[in-house]
């Protein structure tokens, strides 16, 4: 018997673009929800972003993935009209243009919410709706600074660190998400009404550094950059095997931590006094690092993973995409999936997380191409005849 959808019987249009707009749509559409992707009828930047086959964007078909695809120009006249009619339908919305635009086209919060009193409207932007920054564009990579992750990022004397993926971009997405939900539950179950969310991108990961603030308040203390090491215990670190990988080390409990400074340094290493408390260790970190290090590096990464397992003492390897496609638990899990896509035949792709028991994610297909669900959503749904359709094509509206 076929699992029901979590979200099944939620409907959500999506014009957002890049990033962390698309990815709320993509976590919502895993688990069910009805998500329209409306896209400008030249296309979604998405399409053309990172990697392509054959002229296809990888990026857009993850991103968009489980959504139907329609395109529309809703800053015409016929195409607000035509936006505020799926509004009256849905439940959540998704956006994120600059501060103001959509209350420029006619299609603000106050706009909105008089057509739909539960509307729930996600509104994604770098800096938030408010603040004497609201009109700045802003992006992860903008965010990733401003919040302090790049600052605190990197070697002790190299520059700021910034990812190379949508660091800041996937971390907002996943606030987007819960915050969507409480919101759903909020008018659902509490008898309330549709509200919209005001989501900036450097807030989530802002947030997610910690305690910075209390320690700089507190005790005037501003995080350094420390490369791979940790400012709250040791070992901590990366460190290469005798075949070259590399393993990461951590030991965030007492126990963890007699465990590898018994298997890398001996019962010796293990009670030495300084190496007692995590204060201790930290201010002795250089000793502590050369231990583990030179273990590590004597064995071959088959051997490094071996013992570590043995002692129940944590280490992973630092893998590529080949690794992992290979790895036995990303294997037994399903963490990467098949598809067969309609303009790319079978794919490979991250899969839907997290697992649930009763209302389980399923990736149905990937991001469907430019129009797709044009007439079945325009003329199925809305009533538009087919001449209809192809006039408001030629006229640009969709």
């Amino acid at each position: 018997m076929k699992k029901k959808r979590a979200l099944q019987g939620i409907r959500v249009l999506d014009v957002s673009t890049v990033i962390a707009g698309p990815t709320i749509g993509m976590l919502l559409g895993d688990f069910g929800a009805d998500v329209i992707k409306i896209e400008h009828p030249r296309g979604d930047v998405l399409r053309e972003t990172g990697h392509q086959k054959d002229g296809i964007g990888l990026w857009f078909k993850m991103a968009n993935r489980n959504k139907r695809c329609i395109t529309m120009n809703f800053s015409t006249d016929a195409g607000a009209e035509l936006f505020k009619e799926l509004i009256k339908s849905a439940d959540v919305l998704i956006e994120n243009f600059r501060t103001s635009t959509m209350e420029r086209w006619g299609l603000g919060w106050e706009t909105l919410k008089l057509i739909n009193p539960g509307l729930v409207m996600v509104r994604v932007t770098g800096f938030g709706q408010t603040g004497p920054y609201k009109m700045r564009p802003g992006f992860g990579t903008v965010a990733e600074a401003f919040s302090g992750f790049a600052g605190m990022t990197g070697e002790i004397d190299g520059p700021p660190t910034l990812p190379n993926f949508g660091l800041a971009d996937g971390i907002a997405a996943s606030y987007g998400t819960f915050a969507t939900m409480f919101a759903l539950y909020y008018r659902d179950v509490q008898g309330g009404t549709g509200q919209f969310i005001d989501l900036s991108i450097y807030e989530p990961i802002f947030q997610l550094l910690g305690p910075q603030p209390l320690a700089y308040d507190q005790l005037g203390i501003i995080q350094e950059r420390m490369g791979n090491r940790s400012l709250n215990n040791a070992p901590r670190n990366t460190y290469k095997t005798l075949d070259n990988h590399w393993v990461a080390v951590s030991t965030n409990s007492p126990s963890i931590v007699k465990r590898v400074l018994t298997l890398c340094g001996g019962e010796k290493a293990a009670s030495d006094p300084r190496f007692q408390t995590p204060k201790g260790r930290v201010k002795f970190i250089d000793e502590v690092d050369e231990i583990v290090s030179s273990w590590i590096g004597k064995h071959k990464l088959s051997e490094v993973l071996e013992k570590f397992e043995e002692a129940e003492a944590a280490v992973g390897p630092v893998y590529n995409i080949a690794q992992i496609f290979e790895d036995p638990q990303y294997i037994a899990r399903d963490d990467i999936v098949n598809l067969d896509d309609e303009d790319l035949g079978q794919m490979k792709m991250t899969g839907a997380f997290p697992f649930m028991s009763e209302t389980p994610a399923e990736i149905r297909h990937a991001g469907p191409s430019k129009g797709k669900h044009n007439k079945e959503i325009f003329c199925d749904e809305l009533s538009l005849k087919v001449e209809d359709l192809e006039r408001l094509q030629e006229e640009g509206v969709i």
